[in-house]
Order: C-alpha cells, then structure tokens, then sequence
C-alpha cells in the first residue's frame, strides 16, 4: 500500500507561482505511475499531469501545457507541480495518485489518492 500526502498549496493572484509536493510513503514509489489530477465542486476529477516511473516521460492536459511541469525525485520519494503563470481557472482542489504501469488520465485507472490540497487563483 502507498500513503500520499500533497502540500503547497494556497491562495495566489493570476500570474503568480506554485510548487505542490506530494510525498509518499513505502519503498515502491519508483514502481509507479504518479498523476496530478483537479477538481472543483460539481465536476469530475480532471487529469493535469502526470509522471513515469523514472521520470523520463511526461504527460500533460493541454489546459496547463507550458504553465505547469511536474518532476519527481524518487530518492525523496516525492513528486512535485510547478505551476507558473496560474488563472483563475486553476482553482480546484489538487490530488496526486499513483499506478501501476504506464500514462492513463481517467482516475478510476489510479490505485492510491492523497486528501488533496486546495489552491485559489484570484484574479
């Protein structure tokens, strides 16, 4: 089993920055997959990023291309979100999630969730 715990969020104004990081517990965290995923109330979890095992490959929604990067430091057991340039509509509520093999964007496909932390873009 892996526990997630995600952190840095807050409330920001449009142009600002933020690093999420999400730190995981067990000695398996180079076996999986790690997605960041969003949500707000009312709708469905949406996929931002998203990570490979050795970090070599990345995934992105294409709402944050360019904006956000996501690295991971497998030593540290820790995956991060850059998020430059942040709109409004990047508000929502941030989780990380991990599986096993490769790139999937629908959530039912991640195995553990973190609790989330919350981030505001004000305008």
């Amino acid at each position: 089993q892996v526990q997630l715990v995600e952190s840095g969020g807050g409330l920001v104004q449009a142009g600002g920055s933020l690093r999420l990081s999400c730190a995981a517990s067990g000695r398996t965290f180079s076996s999986y997959y790690l997605g960041w995923f969003r949500q707000v109330p009312g709708k469905e979890r949406e996929f931002v990023a998203g990570i490979s095992r050795s970090g070599g490959s990345t995934d992105y929604a294409d709402s944050v291309k360019g904006r956000f990067t996501i690295s991971r430091d497998n030593a540290k057991n820790t995956v991060y979100l850059q998020m430059n340039s942040l709109k409004p509509e990047d508000t929502a509520v941030y989780y990380c999630a991990v599986r096993r093999g490769s790139y999937r964007s629908k959530p039912d496909h991640y195995d553990y969730w973190g609790q989330g932390t919350q981030v505001t873009v004000s305008s």
